[in-house]
């Protein structure tokens, strides 16, 4: 019997996790079939892809559109700023690849639970301000959601097929960030460039920076919390720097199990993919003959402050986390653009969410709001 191809929207295909999922795609031709590819400023990467995988449909940034139709014949463009969910509500969509980055991945995610089909995500921020309107979506439509992240792809398959009330504690693995080694007094004094040199993985400006603060790894844990439903205080970060365990979790017995692969994102793509089959991703096996050692410490949570906020916020819950994610979004994109110090990073976003009037069960609405007063504030502390 012939097995229809799987039909996959790719939502950022023109970034590091874009790419790597149309790496996967091309080694699988009579797996998948592409039927959307979205970007917001490179038009032209999303040409050249388009031309390659042919694609049904696009999403560009409006300042992309004329140059797609000068390029492309028989594909149907969409404004990527305003009518990405009809790409992902396409009645012959089956997976969502959700590579856009922060908040702007909410609304495509929800109307992607909400249409049934199953996402793929590597935005970690959508869960983050809105878990608790995002996971119960899913529920209620029948969606599944695989993520692609590392360590959340981990913990998903370590968890596939176990009791989820024998769960103890699940161990979410660091590998440091490009920080790790170089003392906090040192910080302010690197340049830009010695911030974004990420000693395992190569990724994109702003979560990199997030990868140094290790803000990345506290939006992780409360993305943990509702992926896996899984209160805060039962998850546990651990410094790897061999980042060769990708995360692990342990049941009441005492017995860990854990998820190992070499370093390269393609495994957790094509994971999401093919679940829940698995093939051969044709990269280089793991030689544990060449494992020195694998190490692990606990994060300082002196030298790295965002973790520990990140705790509080995920504890509190409600629209806190949408507070520190915006706030954050602010202060690393200020950060790369020269206009503050790294060590600011912190102090504004810390100074945001110090001052926020929490709301306990935030509509969508007041996430949109709250988000919007976040920024404002976030500017206000950058400004001064």
């Amino acid at each position: 019997m012939t097995v229809r191809p799987k039909r996959v929207v790719i939502l950022g295909s023109t970034g590091s996790i874009g790419i790597n999922t149309l790496k996967v795609i091309e080694r699988f031709p009579e797996k998948f079939k592409v039927v959307g590819l979205s970007a917001f400023n490179n038009f032209k990467l999303l040409a050249e892809q388009t031309r390659q995988f042919h694609p049904l449909c696009v999403a560009v940034n409006h300042g992309g559109t004329d140059y797609l139709r000068r390029q492309l014949g028989g594909v149907k463009i969409f404004d990527a700023r305003t009518e990405i969910s009809a790409m992902v509500k396409r009645r012959d969509v089956d997976i969502v690849v959700l590579a856009i980055r922060g908040s702007a991945a909410l609304e495509p995610f929800l109307d992607a639970v909400r249409a049934g089909k199953t996402v793929a995500p590597a935005n970690k921020e959508a869960l983050v301000i809105a878990g608790h309107i995002l996971m119960p979506a899913a529920k209620k439509h029948q969606a599944r959601i695989i993520p692609v992240d590392s360590e959340q792809s981990a913990i998903f398959q370590c968890l596939e097929g176990r009791n989820r009330e024998e769960l103890k504690k699940i161990y979410l693995t660091a590998s440091g960030g490009p920080l790790r080694k170089i003392a906090k007094s040192q910080f302010d004094r690197l340049t830009i460039k010695d911030i974004l040199k990420h000693p395992r993985w190569k990724m994109g400006k702003k979560i990199t920076v997030d990868s140094a603060t290790l803000m990345n790894k506290g939006l992780e844990v409360i993305e943990a919390k509702w992926l896996f439903n899984v209160a805060i205080k039962r998850i546990e970060v651990l410094i790897h720097p061999e980042a060769v365990i990708h995360s692990m979790i342990e049941f009441k017995d005492g017995s860990i199990i854990a998820q190992l692969g070499v370093t390269d994102m393609r495994l957790p793509i094509q994971y999401a993919l093919t679940y829940p089959r698995r093939f051969d991703p044709g990269l280089k096996e793991m030689d544990f003959l060449k494992l020195q050692k694998l190490t692990f410490a606990k994060p300082d949570l002196d030298k790295f402050p965002a973790l520990k906020l990140a705790y509080a916020v995920g504890q509190k819950g409600g629209s806190a986390p949408c507070v520190l994610n915006a706030a954050n979004e602010e202060a690393v994109d200020a950060f790369l653009n020269g206009r503050i110090r790294f060590s600011q990073i912190f102090k504004i976003v810390e100074k945001v969410v110090g001052k926020h009037k929490h709301i306990e069960e935030p509509s969508l609405t007041e996430i949109q709001s709250t988000e919007n007063w976040a920024r404002e504030e976030a500017q206000r502390f950058i400004l001064n």
